[in-house]
């Protein structure tokens, strides 16, 4: 599979992006003539920066307005399009993009559109050039591929050809499987894009939603299995136009990039039907459960932790041999507190403060999931062990945190045995049935949602869900879900815009992204509610008023509604069942633990969260200068 990216799906220079592109991993790029105009140097430049970096240039474009042109439009367009070859054969690239036409003058007609494209291609063909149609969705008179190689193949000149976009064809929902009745050899070049589901006009749609595929909500791997069933063995060629992705980072949009075509190439080569040559990984990974979590704290954090985790019920399971590592366990749940004074986890207390730095997730191969990620692109992690320790594998997640991947194959099955000691906990607490992780919070900027959203869902066996806009009394957090089917791995992203909101304040005081809150499960909410007070445990408090609005909005037993409100338990419920909420008030910066029941339930209790954190901003303290600058807006 040979991969392309357009410099327009970057930001930055064009050195910078085709640096960028090249480190990246791509094979080649197209070169889009705005990136061309804005730089310094002459075509010939430009080619051979491309080459030194090791690529090629897979196409050139737009030429616009080109076909069914009236008189004198139409030989200005002929004079166009011979300026357009000059700079290609400068550039050093044989492909030229035609787009199909908007001009309000244009006149339409297939037979007189094929008969342009005949004479462009025996002018093409002088200089050994090729020229790819595509048509726009918005095309004036062609917005079908439909219709676009029914004039390729009239126009009957080898140097005419076909160029697919996904965008256009999945946009208008025509059908795909009109694609194999195209000869493999005039499909010029396919292009692929993403897009959300969004109810708007196509061109701005096109212009300013489009992101990577497995990013949004169109059937792309479809599309790019019919494609290779034709036993098309071009460029698979990115062409994205999105204002997140004008804004970001160069290097790691481009690094998305190419993870998502690699992983979309992946998927498809598993249909026995097609032929693509991709390099071999395994399978997306299945993930069993979370095996633990880590936080680093140092002396002066670990005892208001260990205290808050006591009156949650966690009692001190066991220690580390070697390290100052202890274990708190209830349940299925374990979580490490690292006081460490040097190592990995050190270095992340200085930079964050107390954090939840550290998740390993049980899958059922190791190795094979760290192969997996390793050819994704995901950047490996390790550091010295003990001797005799165990050597768990892990990858960079998110805010540079650490993702240990855990099996039970030899060592790996044993760590708990290998690397700690038993201990008596003799702290006075009672468990208060918490059974397992129900999901992981994490609290990233908004712009770094469709990274972490391919990351996941690239790497295990997950699906996403839709975005849904949580309120903060300060603005809008964007939140999405990565779940397996099975409910042993949620892990919910909220994207923050403002420093303002909870999750905006959690980025800026604590230095990036990171775990925001922890939910546990539990069978029976109200027996966990008793044992919490009996352990002493404060849970959030949350507003009257609140439960006022609920006994009417469910139409509540009164009686329910008033147990509720005296344990401070908020209430949801969707077509599959009900949901039950306690938390506890913040530690650090805006940390905080959650406890669910979902007798059914399916979300994650969006409706209550405005109210949740009012309550929780309440608890962080309000003074100070901000510890970063704001993050970043869209």
């Amino acid at each position: 599979m040979k991969t392309s990216i357009a410099t327009v799906s970057i930001s930055g220079e064009l050195p910078e992006k085709l640096a960028a592109i090249a480190k990246a991993g791509f094979d080649g790029v197209e070169i889009v003539e705005n990136d061309f105009l804005a730089f310094d140097g002459s075509p010939a430049d430009v080619g051979r920066m491309v080459r030194d970096q090791g690529l090629e240039i897979t196409l050139f474009q737009p030429f616009r307005d080109f076909e069914g042109m009236p008189e004198p439009h139409r030989t200005r367009a002929f004079d166009r399009a011979e300026r357009k070859f000059d700079i290609m054969q400068q550039l050093g690239t044989d492909l030229l993009l035609v787009c199909s036409n908007v001009s309000p003058v244009s006149l339409g007609g297939i037979d007189r559109t094929a008969a342009d494209f005949h004479e462009l291609g025996e002018r093409a063909a002088k200089r050994n050039l090729r020229v790819g149609y595509e048509a726009l969705a918005w095309g004036r008179h062609i917005f079908d591929h439909r219709d676009a190689w029914e004039i390729v193949r009239r126009a009957d000149h080898a140097n005419i050809g076909l160029i697919l976009d996904s965008f256009h064809t999945l946009s208008r929902k025509i059908d795909i499987n009109s694609i194999h009745s195209i000869p493999k050899e005039k499909i010029f070049i396919v292009q692929l894009a993403d897009a959300p589901l969004i109810d708007m006009d196509l061109l701005y749609w096109s212009r300013h939603f489009r992101n990577m595929p497995g990013e949004g909500d169109l059937p792309v791997a479809a599309f790019t299995t019919v494609i290779a069933e034709t036993d098309y063995d071009g460029y698979f060629s990115l062409e994205i136009f999105n204002d997140q992705f004008r804004g970001g980072s160069a290097k790691a949009i481009a690094a998305d990039g190419h993870r998502s075509l690699v992983t979309l190439g992946d998927r498809v080569r598993r249909n026995p039907n097609v032929g693509l040559t991709v390099a071999a990984m395994p399978d997306r990974t299945p993930v069993k459960g979370v095996g633990f979590v880590e936080f680093s704290v140092d002396e002066t954090d670990v005892a208001e932790l260990v205290a808050l985790l006591s009156t949650l019920g966690f009692r001190k399971t066991a220690q580390h041999r070697t390290k100052q590592v202890g274990v708190y366990r209830q349940g299925d749940i374990r979580l490490l507190i690292n006081t460490e004074r040097a190592g990995f986890a050190n270095a992340s207390y200085a930079v964050h403060g107390p954090s939840a730095y550290a998740v390993a997730l049980a899958v059922d191969d190791a190795a094979e999931t760290m192969a997996r990620a390793t050819a994704l692109g995901a950047e490996p992690f390790s550091q010295p062990v003990g001797s005799g320790e165990v050597d768990i594998p892990a990858i960079r997640g998110v805010g540079g945190g650490v993702i240990y991947l855990l099996d039970e194959k030899a060592d790996l099955g044993r760590m708990w045995d290998i690397d700690f000691m038993s201990v008596a906990d003799e702290e006075e607490s009672r468990p208060a049935h918490l059974r397992t992780i129900d999901h992981i919070a994490q609290t990233v900027a908004y712009e770094e949602m469709p990274t972490w959203l391919l990351f996941y869902t690239a790497i295990f066996r997950t699906q996403k869900t839709p975005m849904v806009d949580i309120i903060d009394p300060a603005g809008v957090v964007r939140s999405q879900v990565i779940e397996n089917a099975a409910g042993t791995l949620r892990i919910t992203l909220n994207g923050a815009e403002n420093r303002r909101t909870l999750a905006g304040h959690f980025i800026a005081e604590t230095f990036g992204s990171s775990i925001q809150h922890l939910a546990f499960s539990t069978d029976d909410i109200f027996a966990t509610a008793a044992a919490l007070k009996q352990n002493g445990f404060r849970p959030l408090h949350i507003l009257p008023n609140y439960y006022d609005d609920v006994e009417a909005r469910f139409g509540l037993d009164p009686e329910l509604s008033e147990r509720l409100k005296s344990e401070n338990i908020l209430y949801d419920r969707d077509k599959y069942g009900e949901f039950f909420q306690l938390y506890s008030g913040v530690y650090g910066e805006g940390f905080f633990f959650e406890i669910v029941e979902r007798r059914g339930y399916r979300g994650y209790g969006a409706a209550n969260t405005i109210f949740r954190i009012a309550a929780l901003k309440k608890q962080i303290r309000p003074t100070g200068m901000p510890l970063v600058p704001d993050v970043a807006r869209l």
